[in-house]
C-alpha cells in the first residue's frame, strides 16, 4: 500500500486536496466566531478586523520568505511544516486565550496557523502543476475547488456542532478541526513530489522575473483576485446577521456556506469544461458578474436579495485565483518557485486588504457593513480591466 502511494502522482493530488481543505479551515473558521469573540471577550469590530488582517499579512510575509527559502529546504519538509503550524494554530485558538489575555491569545494562534496557511498557499499549486497531467488548467481549477468544498464542510459541520452542543463549546470544535492537517502530515510524508520547473526549461532568476511586464500584471491581478474573494467571504456571516437581520444559523448557511458552494461549483465546472471554454473570456464574464453581486448585496433593501448577492458572488470569484495561476506558467514557463511565491504573496495581500477595507470602512460608518461592501467593488472592477489587458498577451 505505502509503495503504491510513493509512486502514484494521484496521491500527490489527493494530499494537495487535503492541503487546500486545511487552508479553508485556517482562513474561515475564526470568522464564524467573530460575533462570539465580540460577546465573550468584549472585542470591538476594529479588533475583530485585525484577526483577518493579521492572518493574511502573516501569510504574505511567509510568501515573501518562501521566494528564497523553499528551494533550499525542499518542498516536502516545507509542506509538512505547514501542516504542523496549522495544527498548532487551530488547537491554540482554543487553548491560548485561556492562558493569555484573550485577544493576545487569539492573535498568537492566528499567527501560528497563518504561517501554515502561507506555506500551503505557496506550495500546493506548483506541486500539482508539476504532476504529469495533461489538462493543467483543468487540474488547477479542480484543485482550488477543494478550498471551497473544505469551506462548505467547515461551515456545515460547525453549524451542526453549534446547534447540537452550543456556541459555548467552540474550543472543542477548534481542536477537532486541527485533526485535518494533523492527518495530512503523514500523507505528505509518503506521496511523490515532482520537479517544479520542467526538464529542458531554464528557471528564471528573481531579477529576470521582476523584469517581465506581464509578471507585474499577474501580480496585480492576484491582489484583485484575493480581495474580491475574501472581502465578501470573510464578512458574509456577520453581514447576513447584522445588516440583513437573519439568525446565526441562517447567516452561516446562506452567507459563507452558500458563497463557498457557488465558488466550488464554478471551479469544478471549469475543471470539467476547460477544453471548451476560453479561460480569459470566462474570467472577464466572471468579473462583470462579481461587480453586479457586490452592488446587489450592498444596495438592496431585501434580505433575500442581499443573500443572493453574497452567494452568487462565490460563483463569480471562483475562477479568479486558479485562473491567474493557470495563465502564469503559460506566459512565464521558467518562473518556478519565485513566481508562485510572489503571486501567492500578492494574492494574500488582496486577501488581507479586501476584508480590511470592508471592516475599516464599516467601522468609520458606524458599523454599517453595506458601506464597506460597496467600497470593495473596486477589486472586481480592477480584475475586469486587468484581464481585458492580459487577453491580448500570447503564451510563451
Amino acid at each position: 500500500m505505502f509503495a503504491s502511494i510513493r509512486k502514484n502522482y494521484n496521491h500527490t493530488i489527493f494530499a494537495s486536496y487535503g492541503g487546500y481543505i486545511t487552508q479553508a479551515i485556517v482562513n474561515n473558521f475564526a470568522p464564524l466566531l467573530f460575533l462570539t469573540f465580540m460577546a465573550d471577550f468584549d472585542l470591538t469590530i476594529d479588533k475583530i478586523t485585525l484577526i483577518t488582517t493579521v492572518n493574511f499579512l502573516v501569510q504574505l510575509a511567509v510568501d515573501a520568505i518562501a521566494v528564497k527559502v523553499v528551494d533550499r529546504i525542499g518542498y516536502r519538509p516545507c509542506i509538512i511544516a505547514a501542516h504542523v503550524f496549522a495544527v498548532l494554530g487551530l488547537a491554540g485558538l482554543a487553548l491560548f486565550p485561556m492562558v493569555l489575555p484573550p485577544f493576545i491569545g487569539i492573535m498568537a494562534a492566528v499567527v501560528m496557523y497563518a504561517i501554515g496557511g502561507g506555506i500551503i498557499e505557496v506550495l500546493i499549486s506548483p506541486i500539482v502543476e508539476a504532476c504529469p497531467t495533461d489538462a493543467k488548467a483543468s487540474a488547477m481549477s479542480l484543485l482550488h475547488s477543494f478550498y471551497c468544498w473544505g469551506h462548505v464542510f467547515l461551515v456545515v459541520v460547525s453549524t451542526a456542532f453549534f446547534a447540537v452542543f452550543g456556541m459555548a463549546n467552540w474550543r472543542i470544535l477548534a481542536c477537532l478541526w486541527a485533526l485535518v492537517p494533523f492527518l495530512n502530515i503523514f500523507y505528505f510524508m509518503l506521496v511523490p513530489i515532482y520537479p517544479i520547473v520542467a526538464e529542458g526549461t531554464k528557471q528564471m532568476s528573481l531579477r529576470e522575473l521582476l523584469g517581465q511586464k506581464v509578471f507585474w500584471l499577474l501580480l496585480v491581478m492576484m491582489v484583485c483576485a484575493g480581495a474580491s474573494e475574501q472581502a465578501m467571504s470573510q464578512w458574509s456571516s456577520a453581514f447576513a446577521e447584522k445588516a440583513l437581520g437573519v439568525s446565526k444559523t441562517i447567516g452561516d448557511l446562506a452567507g459563507p456556506c452558500a458563497f463557498a458552494i457557488f465558488m466550488g461549483t464554478a471551479r469544478a465546472l471549469y475543471g470539467k469544461f476547460a477544453e471548451k471554454i476560453p479561460l480569459k473570456a470566462f474570467m472577464i464574464g466572471s468579473s462583470v458578474m462579481c461587480i453586479g453581486c457586490y452592488l446587489l448585496a450592498s444596495l438592496t433593501g431585501s434580505a433575500l436579495l442581499g443573500l443572493v448577492g453574497c452567494a452568487a458572488c462565490g460563483f463569480s470569484v471562483g475562477i479568479f485565483w486558479p485562473g491567474t495561476f493557470s495563465i502564469a506558467p503559460g506566459v512565464l514557463p521558467g518562473g518556478g518557485t519565485a513566481m508562485y511565491a510572489l503571486m501567492a504573496l500578492c494574492g494574500d495581500l488582496g486577501c488581507s486588504g479586501g476584508p480590511t477595507v470592508v471592516g475599516m470602512a464599516a467601522n468609520a460608518a458606524g458599523g454599517e457593513l453595506r458601506i464597506g461592501l460597496l467600497l470593495a467593488i473596486i477589486f472586481p472592477v480592477g480584475m475586469l480591466l486587468l484581464t481585458a489587458v492580459l487577453r491580448d498577451k500570447k503564451e510563451a
